[in-house]
Formats: structure tokens, C-alpha cells, sequence
């Protein structure tokens, strides 16, 4: 496609997935980072879904995302990130396939006090060989777990990064992203970038 003399081309879009089981906090990890109001399919939980999806441990939540949360972030010029939410019930499962499509790499969310929510995520994720880091969100209460404790318990991939964070926080967000930005990068220059500036 040609642009006129002067005029800039359209930024690259990269492509993220924020997965993970239900109630794990996708829709509030892609809220706490996009610098647009986030797109969020979000409905109330009603006493019908309730017998479906289990609130055990999240008996708090009223609301769920049936179709995806999506945000973005400007990392330069030339660069825009897009970040996709998935939803995390299991009969929403059907739509990771096509949320997944370009997906430069993906985060999982991880609850440690319902760590098998995320067993389906990373297993996808594995078996489609995209790269991902796991992000422990450390929800009020929880009990902490090293993460070497995470990645025995999930059984994953010893180069596969484990790293903490609290959702709510745009800061800690933004780590997570910086940490799968090293992690992507790792393949290409044998080590993780030194100086993950992109998305400061």
C-alpha cells in the first residue's frame, strides 16, 4: 500500500492474549494498562451461570466476560499494542482459537488459591507453540507460593517465566508485559533485553 508524500504508514500491531481461568482478573489486569477505556463484554452473573461456573473462592464476583476484553497501549510510533482478554469459562472456550490468531505471545493469569483454573490456558498455549509467561496474580489473602513452587505445581516448562503481580496496578501490569517482551526477545538474542524501555 503506497501513502502520500510526508504522510507516516499505519504503527505495526502487536498482539497479546490475557488468558486464564475464570475470576482470575483478565478484564482488570487489561483495564489497569490500556490507555484507551477498554472494551469489556462483561455481563452480571446471574443465579443460572452460578450453577454452571463455580464462584467457589470468588464468591464476590458478579459480573463475567462472554466474549473478550480488549485494550491498547502506544509504544511507539511505529508499534501499538493490542490486548485481547479472553474469556475464561469453559464454554466460551471456542472463541481462544480465533482470539489467538497473530498472537505475537500471551500471559496467563494464575489464582493460587484455584491454580487449576489456569491448567486449560497454558495447556493451549503449549500445544499452539505460542510463547507465554505465567503472571501469579496475588489476590488479598492468598497464600504465597515461590514461584519455582508455581511452576512445579503447574508443571511447566523450565525457560517459561513465573512472575508475580497485583492486577489492580498499572505499574505491576506493566511489568508483566515487560517481562514477556524479555521473554520473546530471549530466542532472538540468546539473553533478555537488558533494557525492556518499550513499554515505559
Amino acid at each position: 500500500m503506497a501513502f502520500a508524500s510526508g504522510s507516516d504508514p499505519f504503527p505495526t500491531a502487536l498482539k497479546i492474549l490475557i488468558a486464564g481461568g475464570f475470576g482470575v482478573g483478565k478484564t482488570t489486569f487489561v483495564g489497569s494498562v490500556s490507555e484507551i477505556a477498554p472494551l469489556s463484554t462483561e455481563e452480571l452473573l446471574t443465579q443460572v451461570s452460578a450453577r454452571t461456573d463455580s464462584l467457589v473462592g470468588i464468591e464476590k464476583k458478579t459480573s463475567t466476560t462472554v466474549a473478550m476484553d480488549f485494550g491498547r497501549i502506544t509504544l511507539s510510533r511505529d508499534h501499538v499494542l493490542y490486548l485481547f482478554g479472553t474469556p475464561g469459562q469453559e464454554r466460551f472456550w471456542f472463541m481462544w482459537d480465533e482470539l489467538s490468531n497473530g498472537a505475537l505471545g500471551a500471559v496467563v493469569l494464575a489464582d493460587t488459591r484455584r491454580l487449576d483454573q489456569c491448567f486449560a490456558a497454558v495447556d493451549f498455549f503449549e500445544r499452539r507453540g505460542i510463547s507465554f509467561v505465567v503472571a501469579v496474580n496475588q489476590f488479598d489473602g492468598a497464600y504465597h507460593y515461590e514461584p519455582d513452587e508455581i511452576r512445579a505445581a503447574i508443571d511447566l516448562n523450565p525457560d517459561t517465566p513465573v512472575v508475580m503481580c497485583d492486577a489492580r496496578l498499572g505499574s505491576s501490569s506493566t511489568q508483566v508485559l515487560i517481562s514477556l517482551v524479555e521473554y520473546l526477545l530471549a530466542p532472538a538474542t540468546g539473553t533478555p533485553s537488558a533494557e525492556p524501555t518499550l513499554l515505559h
